[in-house]
């Protein structure tokens, strides 16, 4: 079994800065693709960083320039470095890993359970 865990959302003002972690954990033989989506009440979720295995890095044009995703194979983990907040940043965060699990047979996609960033005065 392979498990997502998300930590680091919190409320912060805007112009602050905040920082999310993911860990992946369990069965895992090597990992692809890593990334961010989030996802407000009422719409679709989005991509918001991604960054595959040999550091190429992607970013939604709504926060180029702000957010800086980076990984730890060594460690199975993912970050996002989310400066400069907006209040349109707020959402539940997602961490998305694509996997292949030891004795697996294929790749598969995998989801945290999401964390709350909040950007409010």
């Amino acid at each position: 079994q392979v498990q997502l865990v998300e930590s680091g959302g919190d409320l912060v003002q805007p112009g602050g800065s905040l920082g999310l972690s993911c860990t992946a954990s369990g069965s895992i033989f090597r990992i692809n693709t890593m990334g961010w989506y989030r996802q407000t009440p009422g719409k679709e979720r989005e991509l918001v960083a991604g960054i595959i295995r040999d550091g190429t890095t992607s970013y939604a044009d709504s926060v180029k320039g702000r957010f800086t995703i980076s990984r730890d194979d060594a460690k199975n983990m993912v970050f996002l470095q989310m400066n400069s907040l907006k209040p349109e940043d707020t959402a539940v965060y997602y961490c998305n890993a694509e996997i292949f699990r030891r004795g697996g047979s294929t790749w598969s996609n995998y989801w945290g359970q999401g964390t709350q960033v909040t950007v409010s005065s």
